[in-house]
């Protein structure tokens, strides 16, 4: 009867999973052209009839983009791993060591898994199950609704659910863009720039952009984006003119979201901004957005212009306030359940 009583104890309840986007399994061409595939594939991504867009995915952009962005994985690829899933999965041990020690106890196992790629939701799933849980937390790691982002991880759990026989109880959280702690966490990592308030500097929040199309379907990303950014420039006390929202990352001659972000940093010199300060709140992990296409390529648009300081903000990654935010996020849409069992 001890040893069961122990492995009772012992046996996780609570399955929480951290979804991120994605990543190539590695920087060449063959894994980068896997990963477009499955990723560009979905229409949550393009919301393009499928007649027309997966001939031009197939037939150019496959052919075509893949050895293109080699050089660019090459660039942030670390020593083992690809940054964003190296640090999604550091964040999700974190977040279950600091789960358990509230907790006082194991029944709690928090795994990271990718929309995208591998490790596949499905594939975490299965391993969570065999643990022997019995409920799941699904978490993207996306503040800010989007139908291409959440939207996605959602019709990722449900593939990885469709042929099991029984689903155990879930929840899914499907954003956070004002949650006070996270809200607190994008503050505290600005701060650290003690320049972020002088006159000749700007705060710019860059967020990933979508699609007009999307957005005016119903999409409240951008809402949301905006809502982000008034909260955190009101905990840092900026005035209007001191902080600027755009969006980055466009694909395709179709208009997306604006201003854009490059466009705005190589037209700030000319208004008398020579330094900026450039946050990235819609992404949870260094990825290939921040790391490639704002930490090197917009800085280099910025200087160029004639800027003279240009400085980027890591994102929260595996650091104390994300893993108290994950916490606290857990705490509010999964205990309360457990709780009253």
């Amino acid at each position: 009867m001890a040893d069961s009583k122990v492995t009772l104890a012992d046996k996780p309840k609570l399955g929480v999973i951290l979804l991120n986007l994605g990543t190539p399994d590695e920087p060449s061409k063959g894994a980068i052209r896997r990963y477009l595939a499955e990723f560009l594939s979905d229409p949550r991504v393009v919301n393009l009839p499928r007649w027309v867009w997966l001939p031009i995915l197939y037939l150019i952009i496959l052919n075509t983009r893949p050895a293109k962005l080699v050089e660019k994985y090459e660039y942030i690829w670390g020593r083992k791993d690809a940054p964003l899933r190296a640090i999604t999965e550091a964040l999700a041990k974190r977040s279950e060591t600091a789960l358990k020690n509230q907790l006082h106890s194991g029944q709690v196992v928090v795994r990271s898994a990718m929309t995208y790629g591998s490790p596949s939701v499905e594939k975490v799933v299965n391993q969570i199950e065999a643990l022997g849980v019995e409920s799941y937390l699904f978490l993207p790691l996306f503040p800010q609704y989007s139908s291409a982002t959440v939207g996605a991880c959602f019709n990722s759990i449900a593939r990885a659910f469709k042929n099991k026989v029984t689903v155990p109880p879930s929840r899914f959280i499907s954003g956070y863009h004002d949650r006070d702690n996270y809200i607190h966490a994008l503050t505290k990592s600005i701060e650290r720039y003690r320049w972020f308030q002088d006159d000749d500097t700007l705060l710019l929040f860059s967020f990933h952009g979508i699609p007009e199309s999307q957005a005016s379907l119903g999409d409240p990303y951008a809402v949301q984006c905006h809502r982000t950014a008034e909260l955190v420039a009101h905990n840092l006390g900026l005035a209007d003119h001191q902080w600027r929202l755009s969006y980055q990352s466009r694909f395709g001659p179709a208009p997306w979201l604006k201003p854009y972000t490059d466009q705005t940093l190589a037209g700030l010199p000319g208004e008398g901004i020579n330094r900026v300060l450039v946050v990235c709140p819609g992404f949870a992990t260094e990825c290939l957005e921040t790391l490639e296409e704002i930490k090197l390529l917009n800085r280099d648009i910025f200087l160029e212009a004639g800027g003279k300081a240009f400085r980027y903000v890591k994102a929260l990654n595996a650091t104390t306030c994300h893993v108290n935010l994950i916490r606290d996020l857990v705490n509010n849409h999964l205990y309360p359940i457990e709780q009253r069992r």
